[in-house]
């Protein structure tokens, strides 16, 4: 892999990984609800489940997933679906403590799962397959670095984010402020959770 090719994986890690998403928003939230320690499972569990999806790409399946439209629509389906049950318990969480009896976190096995449930995630990686993989007789070698570069900025996204969302936590519940705050944090990120997951449903089939 030249330097022009690493540059512009590099460019595409950084864009993809930490701009806005359902992944990020949900590191911030969990970590604003619940505290840093119980958001790392699912901060963690994103780059967990990329990789998989990544190997799984590189393996030949992200392609027969998108040649296959109805596949790809119960994927689409199921990931919104899942997008939108997340952002109607955060919408509902207006303490800290509804956001625990409410069970607002994600395991880290969800947080594995709603990768392969995410369409953006299997397009990123059939673009980083196509791009950097697709036709190289080296492809074994640039799939050494790729992996572990994509699950780094995964990684470091994903605190980043979850930092903020920890850093927040004791000044979004201030109780002198009954919780608004909170509640208007977590309202707030399930707008964004929800338009989200409407960007996801419009995507073409």
């Amino acid at each position: 892999m030249n330097s022009s090719e690493l540059t512009s994986l590099l460019v595409l890690c950084t864009v993809t990984s930490f701009t806005p998403g359902p992944n990020t928003t949900l590191s911030t939230a969990l970590a604003a609800n619940l505290g840093m320690r119980r958001a790392l499972r699912f901060v963690i569990s994103v780059p967990v489940g990329w990789g998989l999806l990544f190997v799984l790409c590189a393996g030949g399946v992200g392609a027969i997933v998108m040649a296959m439209p109805a596949l790809r629509l119960g994927i689409q389906a199921l990931g919104v679906t899942y997008l939108l049950w997340l952002a109607s318990k955060l919408f509902r969480a207006d303490t800290l403590t509804q956001a625990n009896a409410a069970q607002l976190e994600v395991t880290f096995w969800q947080g594995v799962m709603l990768q392969f449930l995410n369409i953006k995630a299997w397009m990123l990686a059939l673009t980083v397959v196509g791009g950097w993989l697709a036709g190289h007789q080296d492809a074994y070698d640039r799939f050494t670095i790729i992996l572990p570069l994509m699950l780094i900025f995964g990684l470091c996204s994903n605190l980043t984010y979850a930092m903020v969302g920890s850093l927040l936590r004791q000044w979004l519940a201030d109780p002198e402020h009954g919780g608004r705050r909170l509640r208007w944090f977590n309202r707030s990120m399930a707008v964004v959770l929800v338009a989200t997951a409407g960007w996801m449903a419009s995507l073409q089939q």
